[in-house]
């Protein structure tokens, strides 16, 4: 039975509509680019905030009204989910969606209870996705909520949470194999310390390379072929997370002989906890060859923690989308909505006008990002800026061609360094303005 009768699916009605439950700008056919808005954002719905995130907080219980959910920890509880879920999946046009082993399958007093609780679900799962087309962008094992990872998971001083957590790495793996699931996502949110006077760091960095070697390994003889990736963030719950960013875990993934085998989620509201921009790190993971996806979300600046609201900036939206386009686009990634309603927020219809409005903001910033690339005038502002290194001499430095000595020496005869052309940061964010 239907748990949203009154709506119907939600659909692109142009930028002049007044329907708060149709798409403003978000045309899943529409062209950009020479390809359609729905392959470049590959949309997808998060379980655990959607389907179980109830609004609580460290200041009191949940609020969100869920008339499908008793609250209890049942199997029959988390089938209704399922049903739930596509239904607001579907509705929604959602191609994609992702989980936590622990989201969608209730925790057993066993890992073997726990994995027969996750088939059963996961049977579910798959008729629903053969029966409405929806995907699984990826799937990830909670290794962070229980007491059992208190010290961490693959980074625990304790082996045999070390090894518990490769139990169920395993079994989320052959699960996300088995609903098609195109990535495998690691979110370290207790992979790192307190305090490092009971800390051995090195250790623990490597007890965490040898688990990623054998996620890789387990991959291979499973034959699950979409990429591993990483989710940069600092802190919170940790006060320092292994990952911290996407320089971080560029360097770990090159120092463990990882690289080839991972690329990285990034999150706009973990970006501002680690002191960057989304675009600083879309553009970083993006050079270097590791940008996979993304979490679509953003933080309040205002606040210090990981808030994840939904995305209603045009701004940022542009230039998430500025970094994707520049980098080829997400391939088997997607803009995942790791997002959640507000607590006061509490009806179950604000779950569709969140999506809405984050699919929205998402798609407008993709005609933005075509639009300024189209004209080119970034473009070619970059291309001057940095015209100094298109003369011979300079691509003989790219090259390695060069030395100290001889750069010295052009120096020496050439007397003076010309002053460079001015950087033109307030005509370029006009420039921005004139496309929003």
């Amino acid at each position: 039975m239907a748990q949203f009768p009154e709506i119907t699916r939600i659909e692109y009605e142009g930028p002049k509509s007044k329907n708060p439950l149709a798409f403003r700008w978000y045309n899943p056919d529409g062209l950009v680019e020479g390809k359609s808005m729905k392959d470049h954002m590959r949309f997808s719905v998060v379980y655990w905030h959607t389907m179980r995130g109830t609004g609580g907080d460290p200041f009191g219980p949940g609020t969100a009204v869920r008339p499908w959910d008793d609250g209890s920890n049942s199997l029959d509880n988390a089938l209704r989910r399922v049903e739930v879920a596509f239904e607001i999946f579907t509705k929604l046009q959602a191609p994609f969606y992702a989980f936590h082993d622990r989201d969608v399958a209730p925790e057993g007093n066993s890992l073997a209870e726990s994995h027969k609780n996750f088939d059963r679900i996961a049977k579910s799962l798959k008729e629903h996705q053969d029966a409405t087309g929806v995907k699984l962008l990826w799937g990830t094992a909670n290794l962070f909520s229980n007491p059992r990872f208190m010290h961490g998971a693959a980074t625990s001083c304790n082996l045999d949470v070390f090894a518990y957590a490769a139990g169920q790495v395993k079994k989320c793996l052959e699960v996300t194999k088995m609903l098609g699931g195109e990535n495998y996502v690691f979110w370290g949110g207790r992979e790192g310390y307190q305090n490092l006077y009971n800390t051995d760091m090195k250790r623990e960095l490597d007890h965490l390379a040898r688990f990623f070697h054998m996620a890789v390994d387990y991959a291979k003889q499973i034959n699950f072929s979409g990429p591993f990736l990483i989710e940069p963030k600092p802190k919170e719950p940790t006060k320092h997370q292994y990952d911290s960013d996407a320089a971080a875990c560029l360097n770990f993934l090159r120092a463990y002989d990882l690289k080839e085998h991972f690329k990285l989620n990034i999150e706009t509201n973990h970006a501002t906890l680690a002191g960057h921009t989304m675009m600083h790190e879309l553009d970083y993971a993006g050079h270097q060859g590791v940008l996979g996806s993304i979490d679509a979300n953003t933080g309040d600046l205002l606040l210090g923690w990981d808030t994840d609201q939904f995305p209603t900036d045009y701004y940022l939206t542009t230039q998430c989308m500025l970094a994707i386009l520049k980098h080829g686009g997400l391939t088997t990634g997607g803009v995942n909505f790791d997002a959640k309603v507000r607590r006061e927020s509490f009806e179950p219809v604000d779950l569709f006008h969140a999506h809405v409005g984050g699919m929205d903001a998402f798609a407008r910033g993709l005609k933005i990002a075509a639009a300024i690339r189209a004209d080119g005038v970034l473009d070619q502002f970059v291309k001057e800026r940095y015209g100094s290194w298109d003369t011979d001499l300079g691509r003989r430095v790219e090259a390695g061609q060069e030395s100290l000595a001889s750069l010295e020496k052009y120096m020496l005869d050439k007397g003076e360094a010309a002053p460079n052309a001015s950087g033109r940061q307030e005509y370029l964010e006009n420039l921005i303005n004139q496309y929003l």
